[in-house]
């Protein structure tokens, strides 16, 4: 299945994503919608397709705002599935950018990382 370049524009409550099956994904913004299981399904299903033939590098940025514990869920799904590609002998690199005043951002960033067992750059925001 040929998989095709994804935008999608951010809302008050969502995050503006970029899929790029060349191997940047992106995801910045406000992650706080109540449906958030609704809006995050196409970009599960994006990320199902991509982990089958990853090209040689991913990069995932992620620049989150705020979300919520039921979108902290979600996010911690979407980057295991995404560290999949490393099943393929790929290279996967997250970056996870934050504030200097976001305690609650870099310990969700240091949280995903642990819990998910995958090195995630955390990258103060100049």
């Amino acid at each position: 299945m040929l998989l095709m370049m994804k935008n999608i524009a951010p809302t008050n409550n969502t995050p503006g994503v970029f899929l790029d099956p060349g191997g940047t994904i992106i995801i910045k913004g406000r992650s706080m919608n109540k449906n958030a299981a609704e809006f995050y399904k196409q970009i599960e299903s994006w990320i199902d397709i991509y982990v089958h033939n990853p090209p040689d590098m991913t990069c995932v940025d992620i620049y989150l705002e705020y979300f919520n514990g039921v979108n902290s869920a979600i996010f911690n799904s979407l980057l295991k599935k995404i560290s999949n590609v490393k099943l393929k002998n790929k290279e996967l690199v997250i970056n996870w950018y934050y504030e200097e005043d976001d305690d609650d951002i870099l310990a969700q960033g240091e949280n995903i990382s642990s819990v998910l067992d995958i090195p995630i750059n955390l990258i103060l925001m100049t």
